[in-house]
């Protein structure tokens, strides 16, 4: 069965709702789930807000839809923005939006 999806527009809606949210973040899976050993979910941040330090759930990347936002890990840090794809490091990492940011983090298990 095929499926299709405009990432895009489900960037700017979650940004929409990031903008009005006490946590200033918003996030819905396009693709997989618990089932599915491959998850694709976009993540909106307002400027200044962050995905607190966490565990690498799997190899992960982001490609950042729009915006730009900093993947921090121990001492190092990277930074991306539109177009940009940023490789997660398998280590304990961060996310933060410097700008209103949207993310897409693919994950597979």
């Amino acid at each position: 069965m095929m499926e299709k999806f405009s990432v895009d527009a489900m960037a700017r809606e979650l940004l929409d709702r990031a903008a009005s949210v006490p946590a200033h973040r918003a996030a819905a899976t396009v693709y997989g789930g618990h089932e599915h050993r491959l998850r694709q979910t976009v993540v909106a941040l307002a400027a200044g807000a962050a995905l607190a330090e966490h565990d690498n759930p799997g190899e992960a990347t982001l490609l950042v839809l729009r915006g730009r936002v900093r993947l921090r890990t121990g001492q190092a840090s990277w930074e991306g923005r539109h177009g940009d794809l940023l490789v997660v490091p398998q280590a304990r990492h961060s996310l933060e939006a410097i700008e209103d940011a949207a993310v897409l983090l693919t994950v597979a298990k």
